[in-house]
């Protein structure tokens, strides 16, 4: 298998590995479930490697996975406030209100979010998913971009309905430098980097992993 090597800086440092998964709607973001749901296992096997941060059942897009306990915690951490990129369809027309108030913060139970980056997208040209969101043809509906810096419990969807707009659809697309570009549902990459001990700047070899 061919790699593409690219190389920032040489420092000293350790080794880590990053798997990058997008993963499919109602997939559990681990590898093992007394339910018998569907888990990361249905999708890839990866020894040693767990979820840094998690992403909802209902939910889909980019989970990251490493073999690097430190880089998991670094990754997953709210103190670290690493912007997450969310894709979100909403019921309604979201309106400037609605806008400016995910900008500065929204009431949620437990306590205002920080303010996020938010704003109306036309609808993006995301896959299908299957199941199929459910039409409402007396009920318009709507498409947002929103990052957010901190990791509640199903918080981009609780901040949306504060404003007035249920989710239907949550894609999340990024996760501080790390994109889901060029991967489809199922598919995933491994990313090689190197954690300098100083800075922890990031040297990447980009190993494209073929779908199973």
């Amino acid at each position: 298998m061919s790699a593409r090597r690219v190389f920032f800086d040489h420092v000293e440092g350790i080794m880590a590995r990053v798997i990058l998964f997008n993963k499919p709607y109602q997939v559990l973001s681990q590898f093992t479930d007394e339910q018998g749901r569907k888990t990361l296992a249905d999708y890839l096997s990866a020894p040693g490697f767990r979820a840094a941060g998690r992403l909802d059942y209902d939910s889909e897009g980019l989970l990251l996975l490493t073999d690097d306990g430190a880089l998991q915690q670094h990754i997953a951490h709210p103190r670290h406030k690493r912007w997450k990129t969310y894709q979100v369809q909403v019921e309604g027309l979201v309106t400037n209100q609605a806008l400016v108030t995910l900008r500065t913060g929204v009431k949620l139970k437990d306590g205002m979010s920080l303010p996020a980056r938010a704003k109306r997208i036309p609808a993006p040209p995301v896959w299908q998913r299957i199941p199929p969101v459910r039409e409402r043809k007396s009920v318009p509906d709507s498409w947002l971009e929103l990052c957010i810096r901190e990791g509640r419990n199903r918080q981009v969807r609780r901040m949306t309905a504060a404003v007035g707009y249920p989710t239907l659809r949550l894609v999340r697309t990024r996760v501080g430098d790390w994109s889901l570009e060029g991967l489809q549902p199922g598919e995933f990459r491994q990313l090689d980097i190197h954690l300098p001990h100083s800075d922890r700047k990031i040297l990447a070899i980009d190993k494209r992993k073929p779908r199973r």
